[in-house]
């Protein structure tokens, strides 16, 4: 039997950080993405996010790799996010690109602590101060001709 744990803090943000996600809607995206999770095998340890951006904290399945769960997390909410138009109406589709941070078990209760009170922590930084930071906390250089041209 093998031993894995493959946790990741991953964020996905809205094309051009478009502010698409009304508050009072945006447990609905959730649960349709806990459900995602679920028929993956993976196990989400929190969701929550802000109008242009989402935060999940999810343990994948061994046989899922990272790459390929947000490529298919992406088209599936964006396919979903478009029957909902009543609710998401401003919803174009996702940023092409994401951030995703391996997360040590011994740090799931920071991260779930620190995605559980985004909408307090984004009063004092920007998406786009927050994304960066986190990017360059995690030692991966920034290029900037394309950080958050889309």
């Amino acid at each position: 039997m093998s031993y894995i744990q493959s946790l990741h803090h991953i964020i996905i943000r809205t094309k051009y950080n478009k502010q698409v996600f009304p508050e009072k809607h945006a447990d609905e995206l959730y649960r349709y993405i806990w459900g995602f999770i679920k028929n993956k095998k993976s196990f989400l340890y929190r969701i929550n996010g802000m109008p242009d951006h989402i935060h999940i904290l999810v343990s994948l399945h061994s046989t899922i790799a990272l790459a390929d769960f947000v490529k298919t997390l992406k088209t599936s909410t964006n396919s979903w996010l478009k029957v909902n138009n009543d609710k998401f109406p401003k919803f174009q589709s996702w940023g092409k690109k994401y951030a995703a941070f391996s997360v040590r078990y011994q740090e799931k209760d920071i991260v779930i602590n620190y995605i559980k009170n985004q909408q307090k922590h984004h009063r004092q930084e920007s998406f786009q101060e927050e994304y960066r930071r986190l990017i360059t906390e995690s030692g991966v250089d920034i290029d900037e001709k394309y950080f958050l041209t889309d």
